[in-house]
């Protein structure tokens, strides 16, 4: 159950290439999919069970009880998230990989722009795809279409991903030391901002098709994040959208977000977040860096004692 909204996963499905290829069209089922039913000891829905009683007939000190009940197992569902994605980010630290968690609302533009970016990065550096959905494969087969590789998590009834079912997808792609690994969301503001993947940097995608009042709305969102793209920007003579108020509200909720301009089909194109891109990866790369230089100077000591 998420501990946000109280939505339940159901069966969660990680699905590579091949099982995506051999049941593209066929297997509405999940039949034969790289399936995780999250009996790894990790976010059991069905300690989120609390005993509802009919409108009405709960006496205060029952109410009193279920909402205790519900804080502890909001604590637990997310404690253990946690657990999970500090164990990602230590291993993908470890490999110096640029790891971003991309957020936004559905139609925001997350998947165009991953798009544009894998065609500009694919040859220069190595990229890989965590595609998150409720159901269908159908982003994973666009990314997979520019020669980056790529993972499906479809999540059922769920909202969005969390630190374990991404663990087990980033298995199954080939992540390569100092290479970036894009996370595409749930096309959802309000869930995905309770739960830390173990991402270097969390993004929100705001399409100026959407209100400029978002950040206001949904502030957990805008909070967590260390960047916004502000996508679609080319259509702005055409919508009603108050990008300097987009962006005043943003930095209401963040006063550090960094705020990115951007579209894939007309100016100014996606050269502000190439450029953001690479600039955060350098300072990982240059963070790798020190640390091989200081474990190579503590082997030198231990090499000049013996």
């Amino acid at each position: 159950m998420c501990s946000i909204c109280g939505c339940s996963h159901g069966e969660v499905r990680v699905i590579g290439e091949e099982a995506a290829t051999a049941s593209r069209g066929h297997d509405h089922d999940g039949a034969g999919l790289h399936a995780h039913g999250h009996d790894h000891h990790h976010h059991e829905h069905h300690h989120s069970s609390v005993d509802r009683k009919p409108a009405g007939t709960s006496r205060s000190g029952d109410a009193h009880a279920d909402s205790r009940r519900l804080v502890e197992i909001e604590t637990n569902i997310l404690a253990k998230n946690q657990m999970f994605a500090d164990e990602n980010r230590a291993r993908w630290n470890g490999m110096g990989l640029l790891v971003l968690n991309l957020v936004s609302s559905p139609g925001a533009g997350k998947t165009s722009l991953l798009v544009k970016s894998l065609e500009e990065l694919r040859d220069r550096i190595s990229v890989c795809v965590i595609e998150g959905d409720q159901e269908t494969c159908n982003d994973a087969e666009r990314i997979r279409r520019t020669g980056a590789p790529a993972v499906q998590i479809n999540t059922g009834r769920g909202c969005h991903l969390d630190a374990h079912m991404v663990g087990h997808a980033a298995e199954d792609l080939p992540l390569a030391q100092n290479g970036v690994l894009f996370i595409e969301n749930i096309g959802n503001l309000v869930c995905p901002s309770g739960f830390d993947l173990g991402e270097t940097r969390r993004v929100v995608i705001l399409s100026v098709t959407e209100g400029d009042d978002k950040p206001i709305k949904y502030p957990d969102a805008f909070a967590s994040a260390d960047a916004v793209v502000l996508s679609k920007v080319d259509l702005l003579p055409h919508v009603d959208f108050d990008e300097k108020a987009a962006v005043d509200f943003a930095r209401r909720v963040n006063p550090d977000i960094k705020i990115i301009r951007t579209s894939t089909r007309g100016a100014p194109g996606i050269g502000e977040w190439l450029d953001w891109l690479r600039t955060e990866r350098c300072q990982i790369l240059e963070t790798t860096s020190r640390q091989l230089e200081g474990l190579l100077a503590e082997a030198r000591k231990q090499l000049a004692s013996i």
